[in-house]
């Protein structure tokens, strides 16, 4: 085995043992991670460093970046960088990372990327922006939308970027009914839908 071949080995084999020693104690971390469902706004960052950093890098590419004629745009692209740079990943314990965790490692579950991707356009300049969460018939559906000009936008990990006249038109496109549940949040509200 060559260096390059032993160094691969050994971060192999150390990922096991942090995977088995996560294993091993998933019911205590899992305890120490609960967080209530109306919490899940203080992991929405927009003012963080890393958020604000990764926002102005958006922002530069449009040299003078003004939010009426550039948000739209750098939207599309704060997606395009949280769907292509950010790996998508389903840890083995139920644990919640706020948007600059998710930014400094690289990788998240659904609800960590479109928490993200919330932050960052929110530190764009639209405090529209909310992660939804409907489940329905126990399939759960994470995106985030914003609203721009009197129009809603989902940007969804799975279907692509959508336009709708309306919020309630977008509400009406998840099909909820009484057996779903809905909610919405940002850095600053929590508010169920359905």
């Amino acid at each position: 085995m060559d260096g390059a071949d032993k160094a691969l080995e050994r971060e192999h084999r150390l990922n096991q043992l942090y995977l088995g020693i996560i294993s091993r104690y998933k019911e205590y971390i899992e305890e120490m991670e609960h967080i209530s469902i109306a919490e899940l706004p203080s992991l929405v960052t927009p003012r963080k460093e890393l958020i604000v950093k990764k926002a102005e890098e958006i922002k530069n590419t449009f040299g003078n970046y003004g939010f009426d004629s550039h948000f739209y745009e750098a939207s599309i692209n704060a997606f395009a960088f949280v769907r292509d740079h950010i790996l998508e990943t389903t840890m083995p314990v139920q644990f919640w990372l706020a948007a600059e965790d998710t930014l400094k490692f690289g990788i998240g579950d659904v609800i960590d990327r479109n928490i993200l991707l919330c932050s960052l356009l929110s530190a764009l300049g639209n405090p529209s922006a909310k992660v939804l969460v409907s489940i329905k018939e126990d399939i759960r559906r994470v995106l985030t939308y914003y609203e721009l000009n009197k129009h809603a936008y989902i940007l969804d990990f799975n279907s692509g970027f959508h336009r709708f006249e309306s919020k309630e038109l977008l509400i009406k496109s998840l099909s909820l009914d009484g057996e779903s549940t809905a909610y919405e949040f940002n850095e600053s509200l929590y508010n169920e839908i359905a």
